[in-house]
């Protein structure tokens, strides 16, 4: 049969300037899979898809810009003169937000760095640290940074803390940083520390905009790293901090290896202010942990675990336990040994099998 016998030929389209959801519905009443927009000429000049409307539908709760819908991406740069030539190149593919990774965000390299991003890219937005006080969270404040990430030596998979006696408590941390950024309207990360939803709560409580989960999410399917058996007979995922004598010798990790001056190049001795060293000093350590499966399930488990300890809790919404920490409505108690041993499980018989979720 020819072509134009079987193909569609009442074509609907939508005019130049049409918003978004108007756009949307046009398409829905319409059952096509395509809608056209087209100028005052019938001139093609955007096409709005059904899988689109379908993806608005499914994840409603995406980060995407508000205009054009399109997915927010984000980058992590160091501090270095040659990563400004990478924003560059980011900033050009599209980026709305960089992250300065560093150990110790609280140095010249990065109040340099951030001044030179606002200066040089206006509305990209910078997200600064790591800091754990408020005088750190000051000087990046002032040099005008977006959002900070607050934790030192609190990863999974970090011993800063342990070989240089740098650091603070995670909780102290985010609870001192948030309380003082919030009074210039800086949302906090809390990066470090967090094994389970318990954590993740206990972050927003402190008044954490959002949570940082490396080790928690390195065991998932679509992380990066090779499987491995371990002695328990369980499978496991290949996993190591930055700070580890594996990263900073890895020469696939964005540098080189300078054998005649024994000078390791990376994105783990940058993070670390070690570039230059002959003897690498680790910060972090490498391993395995358990395989948690696909994070398109574990994700839906932890969002489903916050909503019920805010159930349990008593609040609404993030905002409304972040209120009642103020208020003193929501508190935290002291615990003790006993309690702690209370609050576990105990009295079975055995080895008990903690299914989290199915």
């Amino acid at each position: 049969s020819p072509v134009r016998e079987v193909m569609s030929t009442e074509l609907v389209t939508a005019p130049e300037g049409v918003n978004l959801q108007e756009a949307n519905e046009i398409l829905s009443k319409s059952k096509k899979g395509k809608l056209p927009i087209v100028d005052a000429n019938g001139n093609l000049i955007a096409l709005l898809s059904r899988s689109d409307l379908m993806k608005n539908i499914s994840y409603p709760h995406a980060s995407k810009l508000p205009g054009t819908k399109q997915l927010l991406s984000a980058a992590a740069i160091g501090t270095r003169p040659q990563d400004k030539e990478r924003l560059r190149a980011l900033v050009e593919a599209g980026l709305d937000v960089v992250i300065l990774d560093s150990s110790q965000g609280n140095s010249m390299y990065q109040i340099e760095m951030i001044r030179w991003i606002k200066s040089e890219f206006k509305d990209l937005e910078v997200i600064g640290g790591n800091v754990v006080t408020r005088e750190q969270a000051a000087a990046l404040i002032d040099a005008g940074v977006d959002g900070l990430r607050i934790g030192m030596g609190a990863g999974s998979a970090c011993i800063t803390q342990e070989v240089m006696a740098v650091g603070r408590p995670q909780a102290t941390s985010v609870f001192r940083v948030c309380e003082f950024a919030s009074r210039f309207g800086v949302p906090c990360i809390a990066d470090g520390g967090i094994q389970n939803v318990g954590h993740i709560v206990k972050a927003l409580c402190l008044g954490a905009g959002t949570i940082m989960m490396g080790g928690l999410l390195a065991a998932c399917t679509e992380s990066p790293g090779s499987y491995t058996i371990g002695e328990d007979g369980l499978r496991r995922k290949v996993y190591r901090g930055m700070g580890s004598i594996d990263a900073m010798e890895d020469k696939a990790a964005g540098g080189a290896t300078d054998k005649a001056g024994n000078v390791a190049k990376n994105a783990g001795t940058a993070r670390y202010f070690s570039e230059g060293d002959k003897l690498l000093v680790a910060q972090g350590v490498s391993g395995s942990v358990l395989d948690r499966g696909s994070i398109n399930k574990f994700l839906p488990y932890l969002s489903a675990g916050v909503q019920h300890s805010l159930q349990d809790i008593g609040c609404k919404s993030i905002a409304e336990l972040q209120e009642g920490v103020k208020a003193g409505e929501v508190r935290f108690e002291y615990r003790t040994a006993s309690a702690q041993l209370e609050g576990g499980v105990s009295g079975f018989a055995g080895s008990v099998e903690k299914k989290l979720y199915s």
